[in-house]
């Protein structure tokens, strides 16, 4: 422990039950499932093997009962959705490539069967799927269009003479790429396809298409290759299908939002092309939500290595001229990772609000298109940062543990490969922060347009008013915008969350502004002025978007704090969090100085406190870093990291022990340096 510092007495059970939120059982039963080594993937081998050791460990996962969790009860569920995705984003303890490899079968293939299909085909095909039965795979993504799935290649002809549909490949481009299961497991797979019909093309639309035989041969007319190995998920065998004329039954055509009678005639409950597409899409919606969980599981983990290893590993001789220093009791040390674990503790909290949100969408509880709209937008924004956070926190972790965390049997190595592809499937991180930014702009034409004429005077004046500061240069002399607005906040409340709140949601709201105003001048222009003054506002736009979901996973990380510290009970645990939610805002703030310091939202001596109050906050809580990583509710058997779980203690002690005997002896050589110093003395 530093010198002069005293850590809080913390219940790391109370800390647990904030970061597992609302479905803390759900997530404490398939952790307990996960230690079973059978589900481990093994740290090297030939593909072959990992691959069928992957598909081997999918069946108990089925035989726990999660995957029937999020069925009606009627088809012998319970309807719980979100204690369904709770439970499953912890397999990544196990291995992400379970997570993946169990996700692509359940959550995608039966999941799009559930949510796409009608009562009969339920029947036929559903169960079979969620209890790992019947192996399949979700078809959506082509070589020649990953993200803009609206224009896959792929098309579904029905034909009318034979009352079946026409599966065809009709391009190198169009071949579905990167499908899980596909190389080595899968019988068939919801394939996402152009409908075509009457000479009318409706659309994109999912179809259930047979793959193999029962001799694990590729059906006529369908072409399967391995992607072979990836730079991660070696457990899972993606690949690729291309198909020939293939002929599937009417009946197969998963008909919730589009059905063609025997003579040919489409019919949709809606109308609207456009809404149609969008709102199937959304009803799989749950893949991206999963993902955001999984990652906050993956640097959960992590950081619990790092954190250990650096409570064990001395280095250098500094306080003492015969103990070494922890790593943890350097002030780098502590400021390479105490903010990740104020961020991943906001992360964790903000999916829990996402985990809500799902729920009542999924759950029938909320069904207004504002509800499924939020869903989506948060659920884009939230997979987008937490992703990338996964990847930083990762690699940070694998240095702060030296070369010891370069090795494969310390698990950061291998979890940095398997998280990095989750930045880019189930939508690329960047184009679904331009889904939040459009809604954004949306949102932003909406309270304009219902504005009164006070409001919009106020509205105008606010940034006229603006204008005239960076003209007359009162910026420049300190008088920031934020002290006009908030003259009684001292310098030394920089740790205000009301501080903290204003400067983050005018961000936003600045921004969001700025890119509102450049865009106007597309208003009644050409299609192709429209898209160049888009284009010029790319960036600005989905900055705008990073900060918004900044700010959501802020308010959720305070709004919890508040909520510990409004129950009175736990005072050690409400402080802790506390300073976990000023660490988690000032270091936004630092990150984005540049911003705030140019736009005059901050006076130059405020700013120049952040950083030392950074410092504060990371030495304090460094003290209780154990306690805040235990509070993941991870053991040996999840982290399978020897330098986390003794190896490293076993080393330094050995060591210690060593000298201390050795020092003893009158045989110990004398130290050069040492017998200088006495000479010089003399």
């Amino acid at each position: 422990m530093t010198p002069g510092k005293i850590p809080l007495t913390l219940d790391p059970d109370v800390l647990q039950g904030v970061v597992d939120g609302a479905w803390a059982g759900a997530r404490r039963r398939i952790r307990e499932l996960s230690t079973d080594p059978a589900l481990h993937l093994p740290v090297d081998g030939p593909l072959e093997e990992l691959r069928a050791h992957t598909t081997a460990a999918v069946r108990p996962v089925a035989d726990s009962g999660l995957t029937r969790l999020a069925l009606p009860v009627e088809q012998g569920g319970t309807g719980r959705h979100a204690e369904y995705l709770a439970g499953f984003e912890e397999l990544v303890t196990a291995s992400p490539s379970l997570q993946i490899k169990a996700g692509v079968q359940f959550g995608l293939f039966g999941g799009a069967i559930m949510h796409l299909g009608n009562s009969d085909q339920h029947e036929k095909w559903l169960l079979p799927a969620l209890d790992g039965e019947l192996l399949g795979s979700f078809a959506m993504t082509e070589i020649g269009h990953g993200s803009d799935v609206a224009e896959v290649g792929t098309t579904a002809t029905y034909d009318p003479a034979s009352r079946e549909f026409v599966i065809h490949t009709p391009f190198r481009a169009a071949t579905k790429e990167y499908i899980g299961n596909a190389a080595r497991d899968a019988q068939a797979a919801v394939v996402f396809a152009q409908l075509i019909t009457q000479g009318v093309n409706h659309g994109v639309h999912a179809f259930f298409v047979p793959i193999r035989d029962e001799a694990g041969e590729p059906l006529p007319g369908i072409t399967i290759e391995d992607d072979g190995k990836k730079g991660g998920l070696l457990g899972v065998d993606n690949g690729r299908f291309a198909f020939e004329q293939v002929r599937i039954p009417r009946e197969n055509l998963l008909t919730r939002y589009g059905a063609v009678t025997e003579d040919g005639e489409y019919s949709s409950p809606i109308e609207s092309p456009g809404r149609r597409f969008f709102t199937m899409l959304g009803t799989l919606v749950q893949g991206r939500v999963s993902l955001d969980g999984a990652a906050v599981v993956a640097s959960k983990l992590a950081l619990d290595i790092a954190v250990r290893y650096a409570h064990d590993r001395r280095q250098f001789t500094t306080s003492s001229p015969v103990e070494e220093t922890r790593l943890i009791d350097y002030q780098r040390h502590q400021r390479r990772l105490m903010p990740l674990i104020a961020q991943t503790y906001a992360d964790a909290i903000s999916h829990d609000t996402l985990l809500h949100t799902f729920d009542a969408v999924f759950s029938g509880e909320d069904e207004s298109t504002e509800g499924r709209e939020l869903l989506e937008t948060q659920a884009a924004g939230f997979k987008a940062l937490t992703t990338w956070n996964a990847l930083d926190t990762i690699q940070e972790a694998r240095e702060a543990c030296g070369g010891a965390g370069y090795m494969a049997e310390n698990r950061l190595v291998g979890l940095h490969a398997d998280m990095d592809v989750y930045v880019t499937f189930e939508g690329d991180n960047t184009v679904l922060l331009q889904l939040v930014g459009k809604r954004l702009l949306t949102d932003y034409a909406k309270e304009l347009k219902d504005i009164d004429f006070g409001g919009a005077a106020r509205l105008i004046g606010a940034q006229a008013a603006e204008h005239t500061l960076y003209r007359t240069g009162v910026a420049n002399v300190g008088r920031a915008i934020g002290d006009l607005v908030t003259a009684s906040v001292k310098d030394k409340r920089v740790r205000s969350g009301k501080v903290q709140e204003a400067l983050l949601r005018d961000r936003v709201e600045t921004m969001v502004a700025s890119v509102a105003q450049k865009l106007r001048g597309a208003q009644g222009k050409d299609k192709a002025t429209g898209a160049r003054l888009f284009n010029e506002t790319q960036n600005e736009l989905v900055e705008a978007a990073i900060a918004y979901i900044e700010l959501l996973k802020w308010e959720g990380l305070n709004e919890e704090m508040h909520r510990i510290e409004d129950e009175g009970s736990h005072p050690e645990e409400a402080k802790v969090l506390r300073r976990i939610r000023d660490l988690f805002g000032l270091t936004l703030l630092e990150r984005h100085m540049g911003w705030h310091l140019m736009h005059g939202r901050l006076p130059m001596a405020r700013a120049r406190r952040i950083g030392p109050t950074i410092d504060a906050l990371c030495a304090k809580l460094a003290q209780n870093s154990l306690d805040l990583v235990e509070a993941f509710g991870y053991g040996p058997d999840h982290r399978r990291a020897p330098i986390a779980d003794g190896a490293e203690a076993q080393r330094q002690d050995e060591a210690r022990a060593y000298y201390r005997a050795a020092r003893a002896r009158s045989d110990w050589p004398a130290d050069e340096k040492e017998l200088r110093k006495r000479a010089a003395r003399r």
